[in-house]
This record gives structure tokens, C-alpha cells and sequence, in this order.
């Protein structure tokens, strides 16, 4: 029993010292590093590219989508780091003699099977592609899914990101997504209403919003038109609105209308035009009484 055991451990020694093995574990490490090198160097390099050719397509005055351009670069450099670092796995299984065919070969086997049950990683993966190839939104757009509400970050071939207004972040599964709305395609529309006093001069008023409204167009950059004064949309008691349209680049409207309201109220206190505000009365009870 001893002697085998010693004879054993000896043909195992054998084995471990012999310059066969470390001749292979050398050529294994030396492939195992040039692999991994080249395929570092690979995907840095294709990802370099990518930029490179879309950064160029974006730029040409017959690109009329950049965000589309931006969205398909960022999904292209995810999918040759996928490829790549696969290769090289496979590559450093083949140095180490390992069989990759049969192992393959039982992958796609248990892939399989785990596909009757992945069915919505399916769904996530096609639904990405639709997304991506029909432009239904793209990086740096303002979209609405659901309840999630924000601008999207990232477009995967599984996920979604979109972050809040507020600092949070929505990953939402591409097969989730129904209904989307985008804000940023579309020029961007807002109604800017203002109340004045029944007894103030309309005519005055008018003329002083025009004038002021014709010099927006070149003071802001936003604007597609110059803005509208509508006229008056509602009276109410002794309150007037009137109201003023403007037509914006997609998400600037929001800025245009607050600059818009503060020029507007200045414009009237300076031209002796009275705006409605909010009215309190105090109603108090006489003090005497008849005995």
C-alpha cells in the first residue's frame, strides 16, 4: 500500500517537473498575454473608430438626425466589446487545450433550454433593435414611459436608461416599453398668459407687447418664430388675460417663457399699465350693537 502511494506521488512529481508541462504553461501565459493585449488594444481602437466615422456623419450638413447617429455609435462600440472579449476567451481556452467545440457544442444545448424559459430576454433584445433602426427615440432625447419621465442616457440591447429631473435613474427593460412619448423631436410650443385690469388700455398694451415681441428672434436663439400676442382669451370679474404664443427649439420653451413673463411685467410697470393681482378683503364686524 506505501509503495504504491510512494509510486504515486513520484509519477505525479514526474509530471509537475517535467519541462514539457512548463514549456506549455510558458507558450499558454505568453498567448494568454498577447491575447488579452490585443483584444484591449482591439476594442479601444474600434471604439476609437466608431466615434471617429459617426463623429464625422453627424457633422456633414446632410445629417439631418444626430441623435440617431450618437445612439447606433454607443450600441455599436457595446457590441464590438462583446465580440472581441468572446474571441478572446475562446482564443485563451484553445491555449490552454481545452476542448471549445465540444464545450460549444454543449452550450448550445443548454442555451436551449434556457431559451424556452428567457422568453422575455428575447422580447427585450428584439424590441431594442426596433427601438434603435426605426428611430423611435435616440441618446439626449426628453421621453415619457410609463411613469418614467426623463432624458434618456442609454439605449441597450436589453435595457433602457433615463434619467429624472430630480437625479434618478429609470432601467426599464426594452420589452416593457408600450406607449412612448418624445418631446424632443418636435418643435416645442408654449402659451405665456398674463392678467391686466379690466380698466387698463388694451391698445397701449398691444403695441407695447408687439414691439418688445419683435426684438426676441435676435436676442435668443431658441426661437423658430417670432412670438404671437393672441389678445384676450378670458375675462374674469375685473381680471383680463391675454395671452402670447411662441414656437422653440425641442425643451427651450420653458426658458423663453419665463424670460417672456419677467419683460412683459417690467414693460407694463414702466408704460403705467395695470396687471391683476390677487385681491384679499377683510370683512369686520361693527363694534356697536343696538341694546
Amino acid at each position: 500500500m506505501e509503495e504504491n502511494k510512494r509510486k504515486l506521488m513520484e509519477r505525479y512529481w514526474d509530471k509537475l517537473t517535467s519541462e514539457e508541462l512548463w514549456d506549455h504553461v510558458i507558450d499558454a501565459s505568453i498567448e494568454i498575454v498577447l491575447i488579452l493585449l490585443a483584444s484591449w488594444l482591439a476594442v479601444k481602437l474600434g471604439k476609437k473608430f466608431i466615434k471617429k466615422v459617426f463623429l464625422i456623419r453627424m457633422r456633414s450638413p446632410l445629417n439631418h438626425s444626430e441623435r440617431r447617429q450618437r445612439t447606433i455609435a454607443r450600441l455599436l462600440q457595446s457590441v464590438i466589446s462583446y465580440v472581441v472579449y468572446f474571441s478572446a476567451i475562446i482564443g485563451i481556452l484553445s491555449s490552454l487545450n481545452i476542448k471549445v467545440a465540444g464545450l460549444l457544442a454543449g452550450a448550445g444545448i443548454v442555451g436551449l433550454a434556457i431559451g424556452f424559459g428567457a422568453q422575455s430576454l428575447v422580447k427585450d433584445v428584439i424590441t431594442g433593435f426596433f427601438i434603435i433602426f426605426e428611430d423611435q427615440f435616440g441618446v439626449g432625447d426628453y421621453i415619457k414611459i410609463n411613469a418614467a419621465e426623463g432624458t434618456v442616457v442609454e439605449i441597450g440591447l436589453r435595457t433602457t436608461k433615463i434619467n429624472g429631473a430630480t437625479g434618478e435613474q429609470f432601467i426599464i427593460p426594452n420589452g416593457a416599453i408600450g406607449e412612448v412619448v418624445n418631446y424632443s423631436v418636435n418643435n416645442s410650443k408654449i402659451f405665456i398668459d398674463l392678467q391686466m385690469t379690466t380698466d387698463a388700455d388694451f391698445g397701449k398694451a398691444e403695441a407695447v407687447i408687439n414691439k418688445y415681441l419683435e426684438t426676441l428672434p435676435t436676442l435668443h436663439k431658441e426661437l423658430i418664430t417670432t412670438p404671437v400676442f393672441l389678445g384676450v382669451q378670458n375675462v374674469k370679474g375685473t381680471e383680463v388675460t391675454i395671452r402670447i404664443s411662441a414656437e422653440t427649439l425641442p425643451q427651450q420653451q420653458y426658458g423663453v417663457a419665463r424670460t417672456i413673463r419677467r419683460d412683459v411685467t417690467k414693460l407694463f410697470e414702466e408704460n403705467n399699465i395695470p396687471m391683476a393681482y390677487p385681491k384679499m378683503m377683510f370683512y369686520g364686524k361693527d363694534e356697536g350693537r343696538s341694546e
